[in-house]
């Protein structure tokens, strides 16, 4: 039995998460839940699934049945990836946001597999990660579709023989969208995804194709491949989540619906495959396209090469431009292509050349960015 922490546990991944969990009462057992303020939801999963440990937001202690360990806040979010019991401890990380890289430090330095969907943890920090997770020796397992899929293209594999990875992309709400089209766009449309089912930063991040910049800034650090040897492309069903290209030209792909109770599955019980969580893909009929994916149509995606690849504190700050200008846009401050400008403004800012790239600083200055971006906007 695995036993696992689950922080985020009330958004899209948490909850899918939870889903695996209930079909699979054999294999997991939840020992710790991070909740956010919907009390509804966070009350009716506690009382669920009973966790030893709960960790909620400042100001959100309800009263329970019973009597776990709590913790509260940023910092009880941390003490509640450091708490370990058991043997074969699992922490999945399905925060958003910053809030979600200094848990993945405790988890780690406590010896859990990280499962991991929160994209900042890598996207900020990658190589410091790195550095504590060969430190301690832990897995550390992707949640997203396309970087599962590459792993699973990569197991029997070496990775020196491999001349490029291929992140596919379904294009997000505005695909079928001209550039000059975009202008006025509305957050209802954007929060529109055509394949997936998502919370709405995420969802906004494919619709700037952000989140696919930082699939290859993530890809880069997971499987250890150099930029300029990973790929986009677009790929509208959201049917081959990503490929792997290796030297004679031959390629590997990963096939399914597009579900995430299956790559979440896959991570939770890594590298063994769980019983089927979703519906089995028809590949009678079935027709596949794939596009070029262009910097000109999606700039953040260029950006978020840029930002990698200048390196250093550099994606940490991509990270909050972008988060802050996401948030802006969902307050209907700002029109969508705006947000662009905003995180261009910043990954191109010298300012941010002499600081040292440590978690201290990632944290710190990543979160006085987003400060500083959202004031200049009326936004507290």
């Amino acid at each position: 039995m695995r036993h696992l922490y689950i922080v985020g546990a009330c958004g899209s991944i948490g909850r899918q998460t939870l889903d695996i969990v209930r079909n699979n009462k054999e294999e997991f057992k939840v020992v710790g839940l991070a909740v956010g303020s919907n009390k509804e939801i966070a009350v009716k999963l506690i009382e669920e699934f009973k966790p030893e440990v709960v960790c909620f937001k400042e100001g959100y202690v309800y009263e329970l049945s019973y009597k776990p360990v709590i913790f509260v806040g940023d910092k009880g979010l941390e003490e509640l990836a450091a708490y370990s019991k058991y043997e074969d401890e699992v922490f999945v990380n399905a925060l958003v946001g910053m809030s979600g890289i200094m848990p993945t430090v405790s988890a780690i330095k406590a010896k859990k597999t990280i499962a991991l969907a929160n994209k900042e943890t890598l996207v900020a920090a990658g190589d410091l990660i790195n550095d504590l997770v060969k430190k301690y020796n832990v897995p550390l397992v992707p949640i997203d579709s396309e970087h599962s899929a590459i792993l699973q293209c990569l197991t029997g594999e070496s990775k020196k023989e491999v001349k490029r990875l291929i992140i596919t992309a379904s294009g997000g709400s505005f695909r079928d969208k001209k550039r000059e089209e975009l202008i006025g766009v509305t957050k209802e449309a954007a929060l529109k995804h055509p394949n997936w089912s998502m919370g709405a930063k995420i969802t906004i991040d494919s619709a700037t194709m952000m989140n696919k910049g930082f699939e290859v800034i993530e890809a880069h650090h997971l499987f250890h491949i150099p930029y300029e040897k990973i790929d986009t492309i677009l790929h509208k069903e959201s049917i081959v989540h990503s490929l792997v290209e290796f030297n004679d030209g031959t390629i590997k792909a990963e096939l399914g619906s597009p579900d995430m109770h299956t790559p979440i599955a896959y991570a939770l019980r890594y590298p063994h495959h769980l019983q089927n969580e979703s519906d089995n893909l028809d590949l009678i009929g079935l027709n596949l396209h794939f596009e070029e994916l262009s910097d000109k149509r999606y700039p953040c995606l260029e950006y978020a090469y840029l930002a990698a690849k200048k390196g250093g504190i550099y994606p940490a700050i991509l990270n909050a431009a972008n988060e802050a200008a996401v948030k802006l846009f969902l307050l209907d401050k700002i029109e969508f292509l705006e947000i662009e400008k905003i995180i261009y403004d910043e990954i191109t800012n010298k300012k941010y050349e002499t600081i040292s790239y440590t978690l201290e600083n990632v944290v710190s200055i990543s979160l006085l960015v987003i400060k500083e971006i959202l004031k200049k906007f009326g936004v507290d």
